[in-house]
């Protein structure tokens, strides 16, 4: 009877841990620092990632146009920071616009 019991409560421990989702940290996409700069007329894409639960840290991850190969840049450099303002800017200006 305990036996069954155990294995019981050993099967609906097991069932509840497979079930659960398990959020990993220090999950980013960028290794490393990243670049400072990149000339703006190479850029095809710029894709900002805010710190969240699977990552800590602030990415910004730059798409080239001719090689069709993906960077990152260094959030903290200027040339990052006065693209995400710039970028916050716009749009703040077309939900005032849209509105």
């Amino acid at each position: 009877m305990r036996t069954s019991v155990a294995l019981l409560l050993y099967c609906l421990l097991l069932l509840n841990v497979q079930g659960m989702m398990i959020v990993s940290r220090g999950r980013c996409l960028c290794i490393g620092p990243g670049v400072n700069f990149i000339r703006p007329r190479s850029i095809k894409t710029i894709e900002v990632y805010f710190p969240s639960t699977f990552c800590e840290k602030m990415e910004v991850i730059v798409t080239l146009k001719n090689k069709k190969v993906q960077k990152c840049l260094n959030p903290d450099s200027e040339f990052a920071k006065n693209f995400i303002r710039n970028t916050q800017r716009s749009k703040r200006r077309l939900k005032t616009t849209e509105s």
